[in-house]
């Protein structure tokens, strides 16, 4: 471009600025500028140990300060013991750990070797029973100030099919599932037999039902974690409520009820076992539940793989990138506790404790990440 004609686009340029008006450009500029990062409202916390002096110290000395203190005793017949739960209370105060939630005894153990069978298996009127030990068990939680109670509502256990060693990992275990190879170990069904879709939202509505208005009144969050791992239909006679479309299922879940007691303890690992793609579709599914308040804790897993085939490994080795996790989560405002779940094992005898140790320090590292983020 000759000298003069380019001194003309730019005088041109300059006068079209001007007319337009300052506001024009500021506001251009201003919708170019990325959003403010939220306040981190999360906190790193963990469900495994209970709250013996050992692992409270074990606890604090790793900079967990909040905790899934497992249940207080149980009294037959009846529910939970208030006194002991709050002599639970008071052993984490004392290194200044809050007791956030406890877990109901509907576990993911399968039917076979539940505690209360009968809910999951829809039998009245034993199951009635059994509710009112629950509703029991609220009332104590909220006497105690425990703001969430993590549960399932399965019949299969928490599926695996073997074992996988990471010699780039110092020789550690990684549990395993591959759904054509629980194929040819054609394990039975259940005392429940065939259970489909349908019979098991009822089982599950009919016990939410009941349940949810006491949780409501005594200001306790139910957070359900989802069936581990997702499965195609009819797998051993039963098809879980989150399968074969895990995002659909949790979508059904949470529409159950317009409740703020009513949502997720909300398992990242156990999610992307039934994606396709967990790098990626994990992070709407975040999106979704987290505008809607349903997340009410995390359980920060990673797998290598996905539907039908992964394996359990460290957080920082698998498919999943963990950053854009906890800065999708922090975007949604969630402030419950982000826990490691499954570790890797190893035959060292401290292997546990030593994986425990890695996630909490991961974990912090991310949460100083993104809170720097929104400085």
């Amino acid at each position: 471009m000759k000298r003069k004609s380019f001194i003309r686009v730019l005088t041109a340029g300059s006068v079209s600025a001007a007319a337009f008006g300052t506001e024009h450009v500021t506001a251009a500029n201003t919708a170019r500028k990325p959003a403010v990062p939220k306040k981190v409202l999360m906190k790193v916390g963990c469900q495994s140990g209970g709250t013996s002096m050992e692992n409270l110290e074990f606890k604090a000395r790793h900079g967990v300060y909040n905790l899934d203190g497992g249940a207080p005793k149980t009294i037959a017949g009846k529910g939970w013991d208030l006194d002991d739960s709050m002599r639970r209370k008071e052993a984490c105060e004392k290194y200044g750990i809050s007791l956030d939630a406890y877990h109901f005894p509907l576990a993911s153990s399968g039917i076979d070797k539940a505690e209360y069978p009968n809910i999951m298996l829809g039998k009245s009127p034993e199951r009635d029973r059994e509710i009112e030990i629950l509703q029991q068990m609220i009332q104590v939680a909220g006497k105690t100030g425990i703001k969430v109670l993590n549960y399932n509502t399965t019949i299969l256990p928490v599926l695996r099919t073997g074992k996988t060693v990471d010699p780039k990992r110092g020789n550690a275990i990684y549990s395993t599932w591959n759904y054509e190879e629980a194929l040819k170990q054609n394990l039975p069904k259940t005392v429940a037999g065939d259970v489909n879709i349908e019979q098991m939202f009822e089982r599950i509505t009919y016990l939410l039902d009941r349940i949810l208005p006491v949780a409501k009144e005594y200001k306790v969050k139910l957070a359900n974690h989802i069936a581990d791992p997702p499965t195609p239909v009819g797998y051993r006679g039963i098809t879980r409520w989150n399968s074969p479309d895990v995002f659909k299922g949790i979508q059904r879940f949470a529409k159950l009820y317009d409740s703020e007691y009513h949502g997720f303890n909300f398992c990242i690992g156990s999610i992307a076992e039934g994606l396709k793609d967990p790098k990626n579709d994990i992070l709407p599914i975040i999106k979704w539940v987290g505008e809607r308040n349903q997340i009410f804790n995390v359980h920060l897993r990673n797998i290598k793989g996905g539907w039908n085939n992964f394996q359990e490994v460290y957080p920082d080795n698998g498919d999943m990138n963990f950053l854009h996790v906890v800065r999708a989560l922090r975007d949604v405002g969630f402030s419950g506790m982000v826990m490691p779940d499954h570790v890797p094992h190893h035959a060292d005898h401290a292997a546990d404790l030593q994986a425990f140790s890695f996630c909490y320090g991961y974990i912090k590292g991310l949460l100083q990440t993104v809170t720097d983020e929104a400085a």
